[in-house]
């Protein structure tokens, strides 16, 4: 459930009428919900409600918001990242340095020795060299690093191939065949305290059946390390649970009850705390797109559909042809079949082809639903647009929480050298 619905023929975000945000602070602009947010992250608590000792982490990735992450840390909820500057976010938003765990395939020494700096709770090592690196910086410093081993278990997430981060051929984690000698070598080292195993196979998931494969394995190896005379208290199950993006969708992404009933089945004898990094599932459907349509284009076949968003603002649809529903906000009960397309220079820049919509006419406001996750934290300013603002709704209330960045602001940043005529 969201509260994005209409009311009286106008579609509100809780009890503020999206007309009003276009007027007040114009379009292109995402609009998120508190209520949402706070909703979706007490279920996803709920859902894992019998498995004993967990930690959650929200994945910094899929909407880095401040707004939206003070939100999330009023919620209890830690940080995933994959950056130092996500790091820095978690922090200025308040989520405390031992709930942040550090995922990414490529950390600098830099962003290893930061995260030891701020003391946070778990680096996510992905590969030998890289724990390597990590031990010798935290004993130079007198530290010891808090770490669990990322493994690849060559499990097919069912998803599109380049949010797929679980196959034998993807760039993240170790095999899991060799983990157990790698493992071995880098709990040996001093300024390390190797704890545990990670694995995460991809994002977007709407079956339990590959989440539950992976967990199999990791199952074994955990029984594995252990017989080796390893110590494992933490297996971090990283996140992707998917959202539905298209209403009346006949496939439906399991819930995060059905989600943690598997969960806590197939873990139930490990006896260690499970670390969980959910990302889209809490943010996904929290947030819209709003914006204008501006001009309705004669098409050979169908009419395009011109609107004031782009593929610089919201970049799924162009990198995955992702779908998102279009949605008009003052509904007249009339439907047209057309492209809905953006002013970006490129094919690419294109919503929707030969969809069935809610008719709308230029100056007509919709929304592209579920944008909430993998939005805003995606876009850019390219054709030297303005970066998009971004908006948090709290009832009956609202607040800028990105401000939109103007084509000159950016400009400004720039330089010409002296040298050039």
């Amino acid at each position: 459930m969201n509260h994005f619905e209409l009311r009286d023929g106008v579609m509100h975000a809780e009890d503020i009428p999206l007309p009003r945000i276009a007027e007040e602070i114009g379009t292109p602009v995402y609009v998120y919900s508190r209520a949402t947010l706070e909703r979706h992250a007490q279920a996803f608590r709920d859902g894992l409600k019998d498995v004993p000792r967990k930690h959650l982490a929200f994945a910094i990735k899929s909407n880095p918001n401040l707004g939206v992450l003070r939100v999330l840390a009023r919620q209890g909820y830690g940080a995933d990242v994959v950056s130092g500057g996500e790091l820095e976010r978690a922090l200025a938003a308040g989520m405390a340095a031992e709930d942040i765990v550090f995922s990414g395939v490529g950390k600098t020494r830099a962003e290893l020795a930061q995260g030891l700096d701020r003391g946070i709770g778990q680096f996510n090592i992905e590969h030998e060299p890289e724990g390597i690196a990590l031990a010798e910086i935290a004993l130079a410093k007198e530290m010891t690093a808090p770490a669990v081993l990322r493994v690849n278990p060559d499990v097919d997430a069912g998803t599109h191939a380049k949010i797929s981060t679980g196959k034998a051929d993807n760039k993240f984690g170790v095999g899991i065949d060799v983990a157990p000698e790698i493992f071995a070598r880098l709990s040996a080292l001093p300024g390390l305290n190797l704890r545990g195993i990670a694995v995460h196979i991809g994002s977007q998931l709407t079956s339990l059946a590959p989440f539950e494969a992976a967990f199999k394995r990791v199952g074994e190896l955990v029984a594995d390390l252990r017989a080796a005379g390893h110590s494992i208290t933490h297996v971090d199950l990283g996140g992707g649970l998917g959202v539905p993006y298209r209403a009346g969708d006949n496939i439906i992404p399991p819930s995060p009850a059905d989600y943690g009933a598997m969960v806590a089945r197939v873990t139930r004898d490990w006896d260690v705390t499970l670390m969980f990094e959910p990302g889209r599932v809490i943010a996904g459907n929290s947030g819209v797109l709003l914006t204008e349509t501006l001009w309705v284009k004669p098409g050979a076949t169908h009419p395009f559909v011109i609107v004031d968003a782009a593929m610089n603002d919201l970049a799924r649809p162009a990198l995955y042809d992702a779908w998102h529903d279009f949605v008009a906000v003052k509904p007249s009960g009339e439907t047209m079949t057309a492209s809905i397309v953006g002013p970006v220079c490129e094919t690419g820049d294109t919503f929707a082809r030969d969809r069935l919509i809610d008719k709308v006419e230029a100056g007509d406001l919709a929304v592209f639903c579920s944008a909430g996750a993998y939005g805003a934290t995606m876009a850019s300013t390219y054709n030297s647009r303005s970066l998009v603002p971004e908006v948090l709704v709290d009832g009956d209330r609202y607040a800028v929480v990105a401000d939109r960045i103007a084509a000159g602001t950016i400009m400004a940043a720039e330089r010409v050298p002296d040298w050039i005529d």
